[in-house]
C-alpha cells in the first residue's frame, strides 16, 4: 500500500476540523493506515498547530516558509512535489484553498486525481473505490480509478465522521530544507474581512438555516418567529440573499460564512456542496424537505419530509408550548 498523507489546513495556531475528517478517511482507504500530516506555514502559528494535531496523525511534517505565511497554493504545490515521495496518496479537504491546490499537483505529481469524495469503498488491488455527487447530488457516482501511480484526493467536508483526538500529538520532522527556495508569480495583497452585520452567525450555537423552499420574503418572517422560541439565529443559502431576502451577512456556505453551531436546522435547503462547506464541527442537523431525495437527508441527524411552511408554524408552537410548561 503506497503511504498516506494529509494536506492540513491551519489559521491561527488552531487546525481546521477537516484535519481529523482526512484521517478517518485515509483509514478507509487503508484500515491499518497511519497516515502523515502535512502543513505549510510560517512562524509561531505554524508551529502551534502541528502541535495541535493530537495523535490522529503519529508523524507530522511542516514546511516552514515566509512566503507561505499566507497560503499560495502555487508555492504550496512546488514544496508539495519535492518532498512527497512517489506514488504516495494525498488527502486534501475540498474547499477553497484544497480546490486550487489539488488539480495542479496531481498533474506535477503524474498522479491521478479525484474531486470532491463523499465516501471510500476501500482497495481492489491498484485501485481504488470511491463515491461522488453529480447532478447536483441527485445521483451518487461509484467510481474506481487507478492509483498505482500516486493520487491527489479531495475529501468533502463533513463526510466522514472526525476521529477523536489526544492531547498527546505525533512526532514533527522539519522538511522545510527538502523544500527549499519557493517563487511564485501571484502574491498575497491583502485579506478583506466580511462584515458582520446586526446578527453574527458564526457566535450562535443553534441556527434556524432557510434556503430557496422559503418560497418568497413574506415566509421568512415564519423562520424568524421558530428561532426567536428556540433562542437561535436565522441564517439562510445563497438564493436566499440573492432574492435580498435576507442580508449577506446571514448566509452559510462557500460564498458566505463557516459556522459552527451545535444545532442547524435546514429548513428549505437542498445541501448542495457550495452551502455545507460552511457548515463545520459536526453539529446535529435536523433537515425539513418535502422533497425525499434532497442531497441534505445524507448528511441529516434527523430527516422530516414536510411542507416547509406548515411544519415550522407547528413545530412554533410547540417549542414555546414546552417553554411555557417549563416555567410552571
Amino acid at each position: 500500500m503506497a503511504r498516506i498523507f494529509a494536506y492540513i489546513v491551519h489559521k491561527g495556531g488552531i487546525v481546521d476540523d477537516s484535519a481529523f475528517e482526512l484521517a478517518a478517511a485515509a483509514r478507509k482507504i487503508d484500515p491499518a493506515a497511519s497516515p502523515t500530516a502535512i502543513l505549510t506555514g510560517w512562524g509561531a502559528d505554524l508551529d502551534a498547530s502541528c502541535n495541535s494535531l493530537g495523535a490522529s496523525y503519529p508523524e507530522i511534517w511542516k514546511i516552514a516558509n515566509e512566503g507561505l505565511a499566507y497560503p499560495n497554493a502555487e508555492l504550496v504545490r512546488k514544496a508539495l512535489q519535492k518532498v512527497l515521495p512517489r506514488n504516495s496518496i494525498l488527502l486534501v479537504a475540498h474547499e477553497h484553498f484544497g480546490i486550487d491546490l489539488a488539480p495542479g499537483l496531481s498533474i506535477k505529481m503524474d498522479a491521478t486525481f479525484v474531486s470532491d469524495v463523499l465516501d471510500i469503498a476501500g482497495m481492489e488491488g491498484t485501485d481504488i473505490k470511491v463515491v461522488r455527487q453529480e447532478f447536483g447530488g441527485q445521483v451518487s457516482a461509484h467510481v474506481r480509478c487507478d492509483i498505482s501511480s500516486g493520487a491527489v484526493v479531495t475529501i468533502r467536508p463533513g463526510a466522514f465522521k472526525a476521529l477523536e483526538s489526544t492531547s498527546v500529538g505525533g512526532s514533527v520532522i522539519d522538511k522545510s530544507g527538502e523544500a527549499g527556495a519557493l517563487t511564485a508569480a501571484r502574491r498575497y495583497l491583502q485579506t478583506v474581512v466580511a462584515e458582520t452585520g446586526d446578527v453574527d452567525i458564526t457566535q450562535h450555537n443553534v441556527l434556524v438555516s432557510i434556503g430557496r423552499g422559503i418560497q418568497e420574503k413574506e415566509n421568512v418572517a415564519i423562520a424568524q418567529k421558530l428561532a426567536d422560541a428556540m433562542g437561535a439565529a436565522l441564517s439562510c443559502s445563497r438564493p436566499v440573499v440573492d432574492a435580498k431576502w435576507l442580508d449577506k451577512s446571514r448566509q452559510v456556505g462557500s460564498s458566505g460564512k463557516t459556522v459552527k453551531p451545535k444545532v442547524y436546522l435546514a429548513c428549505g435547503i437542498s445541501g448542495a456542496f457550495q452551502h455545507m462547506v460552511g457548515i463545520k464541527g459536526n453539529p446535529f442537523i435536523v433537515a425539513i424537505n418535502k422533497n425525499p431525495k434532497a442531497p441534505i437527508f445524507q448528511v441529516a441527524d434527523i430527516g422530516i419530509v414536510d411542507d416547509l411552511l406548515e411544519f415550522l408554524p407547528e413545530m412554533t408552537n410547540k417549542v414555546r408550548e414546552m417553554h411555557n410548561t417549563a416555567a410552571k
